[in-house]
């Protein structure tokens, strides 16, 4: 058995914690300040459960001993001390940050974190397996020329203004619209404006549109730089929300009142589980001296699994990570230290137990600029 702690008993952390459950081969602890989410949890999975502030990172570092690893399902700001404390337990690291800065400070205390633990931030669905197909259609050509990931998180039923309804952590979301989105153009890395960029598109007959956000490119920038001339990353949203976001975020001001900003969606905007997931990439470049281009481009619906419906983000994020934990704790994956996602292999994901949700409930779509 593998001994597992998750941090957080949210949406996310709950999913993590019954995927690994139901897996058999895990026994799994998990904890969070919420005593009331916990007790939830246990009501319809029969896990190990226990109250701790994580930000007390002395405490959290005894409560990590003798496990295997620990996943952080909390918000991004508090993942460098959940780090920090794996590192001093001896236990290796995995989490589900957009945030460039976390990640940076992750790549830190993995670069003076004994050789044996590996750390991994980023392991969702963006960043992180979006990041493994892009490097994955990478491998197929000889010279590349240009990568372009799109990734969006929808409700099947848009009913507001908006044409959204909240799907993920509003934090992570207002973070992934106000702050400095990375890039590659004519071969050098760039910072580009978040929302900036717009294109529009149809998949399937319906019509979107994209624009930049920040963090879903994970580590790809840093990989690839000197190696493409054109690597960027976009969100899909339906037509006329780019617009409404802009007035919001510049007109009013909100990127600089983020927690207004994130109070103003939560009480206005609702949850819903009915959602899709959009994933698609396209890469061309040079194969046998023709110029070529691959793509990838897959919707996934809310899924019933062990007695409940999980909606579409909700099991493609957790799926994500529960298969680099799983890949790790088996020995399938070389790597020390940290762990950038484009170096995971994606038969190997795909082909894991937690991995293969995404071949196994992915629908093909037609792209159409």
């Amino acid at each position: 058995m593998y001994h597992v702690t998750i941090l957080g008993s949210g949406k996310i952390g709950s999913t993590i914690a019954k995927i690994l459950h139901h897996s058999g081969d895990y026994t799994v602890l998990v904890g969070d300040v919420n005593e009331q989410s916990l007790k939830q949890l246990t009501t319809t999975v029969p896990v190990n459960i226990f109250v701790i502030d994580v930000t007390d990172e002395a405490l959290l570092s005894e409560k990590l001993q003798g496990q295997d690893c620990v996943i952080s399902a909390c918000p991004y700001g508090v993942n460098p001390g959940i780090a920090r404390a794996a590192a001093k337990a001896g236990v290796s690291y995995f989490d589900l940050t957009e945030d460039v800065a976390t990640t940076q400070a992750v790549l830190a205390i993995a670069n003076t974190a004994p050789d044996s633990l590996i750390f991994a931030p980023q392991c969702g669905l963006a960043p992180g397996f979006i990041g493994i197909l892009a490097h994955h259609l990478c491998q197929q050509f000889d010279k590349i020329d240009a990568v372009k990931m799109r990734v969006g998180a929808l409700p099947q039923y848009p009913s507001n203004m908006m044409m959204y309804n909240l799907t993920w952590s509003t934090r992570g979301l207002i973070n992934e619209y106000c702050n400095p989105c990375e890039a590659i153009q004519n071969g050098k890395k760039v910072e580009s404006i978040p929302l900036e960029e717009v294109e529009n598109f149809s998949l399937d007959g319906t019509t979107y549109e994209a624009f930049n956000t920040s963090g879903g490119l994970g580590t790809l920038c840093e990989t690839l730089e000197g190696k493409v001339q054109t690597l960027n990353y976009k969100t899909v949203r339906y037509p006329g929300h780019h617009y409404l976001m802009s007035f919001l975020t510049n007109e009013l001001g909100l990127a600089q009142r983020r927690e207004l900003f994130e109070d103003l969606l939560e009480t206005s905007i609702p949850v819903t589980k009915q959602d899709v997931i959009i994933v698609f990439c396209t890469v061309t470049g040079w194969r046998d001296e023709h110029f070529t281009q691959v793509s990838d481009a897959r919707k996934i619906y809310p899924v019933q699994l062990y007695g409940e419906t999980w909606s579409a983000i909700q099991l493609t994020t957790a799926a994500s990570v529960c298969a680099v934990v799983d890949l790790h704790l088996k020995g399938e994956m070389a790597n020390r230290g940290f762990l950038r996602q484009e170096e995971i292999d994606l038969n190997h994901f795909l082909n894991n137990r937690f991995g293969r949700f995404y071949d196994e409930l992915k629908q093909n779509a037609e792209y159409i600029v």
